[in-house]
């Protein structure tokens, strides 16, 4: 039972500073929605069993059975993951990802980074962070470009100068457009 509510104020949190990234960067409709499948049983029901506190369940589940439900439950259902748009069965296996979902997982990416790490969190922990990832080879070449210059950005002028539509706009169109 101790999990059930330490998981749900994780959710609840980690939603709270993706809307609020959301709102400085334009799309507060998507910041509201974010997430919303993470209430769901498959996904709130295994985040309960594998809470830690200091990452993702999703981890913990993979570790246990090779796959998380919970996983392909939500990238299956939240554009704003690159996870999403991969259909290894396309001509383009990685298409690119529509403004508005770039620019949700990119305020997605930064509250994680910022409720997992706590105080501990800092400017250039997401660029940091994405550099380490394997997984960053499946994301659309220029989608990565986005994501590149937008942590590089978080990591030299911090969040308040870079999320905003105005320059997340300008990013995205100087590689995409």
């Amino acid at each position: 039972m101790k999990n059930f509510f330490k998981h749900l104020h994780l959710i609840n949190k980690h939603k709270w500073y993706v809307f609020k990234l959301c709102v400085k960067a334009g799309i507060p409709f998507r910041g509201l929605v974010h997430d919303l499948s993470k209430y769901s049983p498959t996904e709130f029901f295994e985040s309960i069993k594998y809470y830690n506190g200091s990452h993702s369940p999703i981890v913990e589940a993979k570790k246990d059975y090779g796959y998380s439900k919970a996983w392909l439950h939500h990238k299956g259902r939240n554009k704003h993951h690159f996870d999403y748009w991969i259909d290894m069965g396309a001509p383009d296996k990685t298409p690119v990802m529509p403004y508005k979902y770039t620019v949700e997982m990119i305020c997605d990416t930064l509250a994680a980074g910022m409720v997992y790490q706590g105080k501990n969190w800092y400017p250039s922990y997401q660029l940091e962070y994405y550099e380490k990832r394997k997984d960053k080879s499946y994301i659309n070449d220029k989608i990565k470009e986005v994501l590149e210059e937008t942590y590089k950005q978080v990591a030299t002028n911090g969040i308040d100068k870079t999320i905003n539509k105005k320059n997340l706009k300008k990013i995205y169109n100087k590689y995409v457009k």
